[in-house]
């Protein structure tokens, strides 16, 4: 995935980014329709013949790159409107995608290969958009993303992409390199991000969002836990009262004080919810 270095944005499609996002997600949410199809179509013709068929590799292809041009809008990467094609040649975010030979058993089992990623991305995903509205006020300040943020944000960019291609067969190699490439001296820089090269703070905050969204994500399932424990072990009051106290209650007869200072001594004090 190429980028660009990070450069000014303008303040007021930073301020507005999220509704200017609202048109490519309606047109995302057809596509993915769409792609949803026809990856399984492709999944049953790869398992075949070891290779996705040209027609299904160029639509998941162009599906892939677009996606990848809106999520990179979305997480502040580039300040450019994404525009409503697969092919965008003059745009800033460029995805180079060559879909060859599978293996047919990892086509196989693709869905259990992808767990480990999977959580990865979702965990990565999840820390960074609860940071967003932090990150979203430093641009909207600042007019430019911070090189340390920018680094740590194309990097789970990248790796979300990577994912996606394994996910749609449009690549045999797995998942990798989530704190960037090795520097190597003899060659060229493409982009700002080929190769990726983090720095200790851009790595170091890759490992925040993991960590943030980690532990995010045990906190509300302990607090669902909670909850669902609370409400099942909550006794009703139909269980506290007593089989006379229910029929003398429905037919309207008032039981005596001293055998209602009783019962509620046995009883106990009523529970408050939690």
């Amino acid at each position: 995935m190429d980028l660009p270095e990070p450069g000014r944005q303008r303040r007021w499609t930073v301020l507005l980014r999220w509704l200017l996002l609202i048109p490519q997600y309606i047109a995302l949410l057809f596509l993915w329709v769409a792609a949803s199809v026809v990856l399984v179509v492709g999944w049953f013709a790869a398992l075949i013949t070891g290779r996705l068929p040209e027609p299904i590799a160029s639509f998941l292809t162009g599906y892939l790159v677009y996606s990848t041009r809106v999520t990179a809008y979305a997480m502040l990467l580039v300040d450019a409107y994404p525009p409503f094609a697969f092919l965008a040649p003059d745009y800033p975010v460029q995805v180079e995608v060559h879909p060859g030979k599978l293996n047919r058993l990892a086509v196989l089992f693709r869905i259990i290969l992808l767990i480990p990623a999977t959580v990865v991305v979702e965990l990565l995903i999840f820390g960074w958009y609860v940071l967003s509205p932090i990150f979203w006020l430093m641009v909207l300040i600042r007019g430019r993303m911070p090189r340390t943020l920018f680094e740590a944000t194309a990097a789970t960019a990248r790796y979300d992409m990577r994912l996606y291609a394994y996910l749609m067969m449009l690549t045999a190699a797995y998942p990798k390199r989530l704190f960037g490439d090795a520097p190597a001296p003899s060659e060229q820089p493409g982009s700002a991000t080929r190769p990726l090269l983090l720095s200790d703070a851009g790595k170091a905050l890759v490992v925040c969002f993991l960590v943030l969204g980690a532990a995010l994500l045990i906190f509300n399932n302990f607090i669902s836990a909670t909850n669902n424990t609370s409400t099942t072990s909550q006794p009703s009051a139909a269980s506290q009262a007593s089989p006379s106290e229910g029929v003398m209650t429905r037919l309207g007869v008032r039981q005596p004080v001293r055998q209602q200072q009783r019962t509620t001594t046995a009883v106990g004090p009523p529970r408050l919810p939690l």
